[in-house]
């Protein structure tokens, strides 16, 4: 029986914020590893002459940072214990909530089950933090333990120790997500980036070995992508 804790955020999830593409990630590593791994992460930032409080974000890559980015994915994939999984939502668009009788916020966390579903061992315990979204996340992040519980015929909560809201800038695992997360995107987006996130999409691919853009095998534990659709489960 192991303990691990699993990271979560996420990207372009607003109902009418006019972009197509979606992303949930999540990061994961045995919960004996990762003040380890935070401050191996804290390390690099001292390496490029960051503050310890320099948040790591995709929307902040520049060129004058490429360097700093660069060692944060090569980190990433020679940590034996880091993994990651992204949920693709490729066109928010063909969303059409009022067939499933429920709203833009409810299918979000719905969204969340099918990212974290797939990761949990029966035979061992979990604790998920999940990057606040909003005020009012708070039922809906209970409503998400109730039922990723369930699924996992967890009553005694002894698999899923909790799931609750973090801050992002206070903890290096849901930043480094958050840099992941965003090369994703980038994959799947047909617009234009800068050159420093370009080089970021083409590194990530190069050192997966995965086109970011299509799912993964399920057993894939370093880089774990499934690409979901709308049509797809109304078709189902």
């Amino acid at each position: 029986m192991k303990k691990f804790n699993i990271y979560c955020d996420e990207s372009c999830h607003l109902e009418n914020d006019h972009q197509q593409v979606m992303i949930l990630g999540a990061i994961w590593c045995p919960e004996d590893s990762s003040r380890s791994i935070a401050k191996r992460i804290k390390a690099i930032k001292a390496k490029h002459n960051l503050s310890p409080s320099f948040e790591i974000k995709w929307t902040k890559v520049s060129p004058g940072k490429i360097d700093f980015y660069m060692d944060l994915l090569s980190y990433f994939f020679d940590e034996n214990e880091l993994h990651f999984r992204a949920l693709i939502i490729p066109c928010k668009a063909k969303l059409c909530h009022t067939i499933f009788n429920h709203d833009h916020d409810t299918w979000y966390y719905k969204m969340y089950f099918e990212l974290l579903k797939v990761l949990l061992n029966p035979h061992d315990r979990y604790r998920i933090y999940l990057d606040i979204k909003d005020s009012k996340s708070e039922e809906k992040v209970a409503k998400l333990h109730e039922v990723l519980s369930k699924n996992n015929y967890d009553f005694q909560r002894k698999i899923i120790e909790r799931i609750q809201n973090v801050h992002s800038h206070e903890i290096e695992q849901v930043q480094l997500a958050d840099l992941l997360i965003g090369c994703v995107l980038a994959a799947n987006r047909n617009g234009e980036m800068s050159s420093a996130k370009r080089a970021l999409v083409e590194k990530m691919r190069e050192l997966s070995e995965y086109c970011l853009t299509r799912t993964t095998l399920m057993r894939e534990r370093k880089v774990n992508l499934f690409r979901w659709s709308a049509t797809e489960v109304n078709n189902g």
